[in-house]
């Protein structure tokens, strides 16, 4: 099996399809300042909680928050915030990621309009709640290049686990084999190769090339370079 024997792309978002800290440090930011009630040394230690310097207005690399779930920052969050609910607190998070100021890693419509040429089956797998993942891609105007779209709440469970990517060899009918997952995350590249899938890292997150490259079958720039990786285009 060689990649030009690749039927199927499988993408995370955020950090892959959208630069991680263009599209999410101003969010961050956003979301510290209304859950701290305007106060800035409240947003601040909250901010310290989940991996986040409100002064620098950027997340640490190591933050949790970049491969993780909407359930993660509630449960980081929660206790310091008594006067939520538990589901209050993730409708907010959920509305805010929904609002985010999306910044595309590179053009999409004609990255996958080339992929689509190639017959190639399409989806987005990320740890992101469904909905708000879903108003990404279609304020992005890319939401019907994906033949399957799943977020931490879908029901196929959330990476590192190979679930949701099992769920989107099956939905398309392409053996896991011949797909290839591409992440920015450790936890991407983790489930991709739990599931038997090719690896592909990405530098438009915030992890650096020696954590991912023990995990990945290459690591590119950005989604850009797939197709000459794939061999059927240019850089």
């Amino acid at each position: 099996m060689t990649r030009r024997d690749i039927g199927a792309v499988l993408f995370d978002k955020d950090g892959t399809l959208f630069d991680f800290g263009a599209t999410w440090n101003g969010w961050a930011e956003k979301l510290l300042l209304q859950l701290g009630e305007g106060d800035r040394a409240r947003a601040a230690d909250l901010g310290r909680l989940i991996g986040y310097d409100l002064e620098a207005s950027r997340f640490s690399p190591d933050s949790f928050v970049i491969a993780g779930t909407p359930d993660d920052l509630v449960d980081v969050l929660s206790p310091e915030l008594p006067g939520l609910t538990r589901s209050d607190l993730l409708a907010r998070i959920n509305v805010e990621a929904a609002a985010a100021p999306l910044v595309e890693a590179v053009p999409l419509v004609p990255l996958l309009d080339l992929f689509h040429a190639q017959g190639m089956r399409l989806g987005v797998v990320t740890n992101d709640a469904e909905a708000p993942a879903l108003a990404h891609l279609e304020a992005a105007q890319v939401r019907d290049r994906f033949d399957f779209i799943a977020g931490s709440d879908s029901g196929y469970g959330a990476k590192p686990a190979a679930g949701p990517l099992l769920a989107f060899s099956e939905a398309v009918g392409v053996p896991r084999e011949r797909i290839i997952m591409v992440g920015d995350s450790t936890h991407d590249l983790v489930a991709g190769r739990a599931a038997g899938m090719w690896t592909v890292a990405v530098l438009t997150g915030l992890a650096g090339p020696e954590d991912l490259s023990p995990h990945a079958d290459v690591v590119l720039p950005d989604i850009g370079h797939l197709p000459q990786w794939l061999g059927f285009g240019a850089e």
